[in-house]
């Protein structure tokens, strides 16, 4: 959720940073350290997480959904990782509950709930910048750049229209390209 004026959102860069949300989460939710772990994993906008139920993952390895917000549907791997974890989070859950149940349990968490926990754990843990719900996603296709260097790859998991849009979507900001080209030689 971004407030007028507000500047877009940034990924999280740091590892560490990451491992000291996780800790932050876990201590505080056990639902919401796993909101966070299943966003920064998945590369999924929150809309197309919070009404997901567990039938949707439990012993699954692809994900198949209708996105919120193009309408288009998706299948989508889960990585290893993530299953592990989907595993322990829904032992003890029905097929038919829903992943983030809200506090009343009425409904899943609304996005405004999971922008104020993912928000308040970056502060807490000493974040500086814009942190939202599309942190989560942005982590996700800043990391597994920085790890493919496969912009094409991460340009169709997003279905964004041009690797452009794509780097720029998930922070390769000029200073970086910079700082790589620094000591670039033929």
């Amino acid at each position: 959720m971004l407030i007028k004026g507000q500047q877009t959102v940034e990924p999280i860069r740091d590892p560490e940073k990451i491992r000291m949300m996780k800790e932050h989460l876990l201590h505080k939710s056990y639902r919401d350290y796993f909101l966070f772990v299943f966003g920064i994993n998945s590369g999924l906008r929150i809309s197309d997480i919070l009404p997901l139920r567990v039938m949707n993952v439990r012993s699954a390895d692809h994900l198949r959904f209708r996105e919120q917000k193009t309408g288009h549907v998706r299948k989508i791997r889960i990585p290893h990782n993530l299953q592990q974890e989907i595993e322990k989070y829904t032992r003890h859950m029905a097929d038919s509950d829903l992943l983030f149940p809200s506090r009343k349990g009425t409904s899943h968490v609304r996005r405004e709930t999971a922008w104020r926990t993912i928000n308040g754990a970056a502060r807490a843990c000493g974040i500086k910048g814009a942190i939202g719900t599309h942190t989560m996603r942005k982590t996700f296709g800043y990391h597994f750049y920085q790890r493919t260097k496969d912009v094409a790859m991460l340009q169709q998991i997003f279905s964004h229209s041009a690797p452009s849009v794509t780097l720029r979507y998930i922070g390769i900001t000029d200073d970086m390209i910079d700082r790589t080209l620094e000591d670039f030689a033929l």
